[in-house]
């Protein structure tokens, strides 16, 4: 067995939830055993892009003792977008 955690979160709430998972268990398999879908119904655990530590991952990447799954959600907005309209908000002040 190998200790993992297993983190999504939302503006309003986070949830950082510790398992304990067979040897050989991948990501994807991780996340779907985890409570991100009763606690965040509206999140696509099936397809959301899955990282460790920061970094991204493929689904089928194999776990290890301690590694921290996160569960990334979509961007809201194109990040070259967001710059564009903050710099435009602060020429108007």
């Amino acid at each position: 067995m190998v200790e993992i955690e297993i983190a999504y979160g939302t503006a309003e709430k986070q949830l950082l939830q510790t398992l304990r998972v067979p040897a050989g268990t991948t990501a994807r398999e991780a996340v779907l055993q985890s409570r991100i879908a009763q606690e965040f119904p509206e999140a696509d655990v099936q397809n959301a892009p899955l990282g460790i530590f920061g970094k991204a991952v493929k689904d089928h990447t194999v776990l290890r003792d301690k590694d921290r799954v996160e569960v990334y959600r979509p961007l809201l907005i194109d990040p070259k977008e967001a710059r564009r309209k903050r710099v435009e908000a602060e020429k108007e002040n």
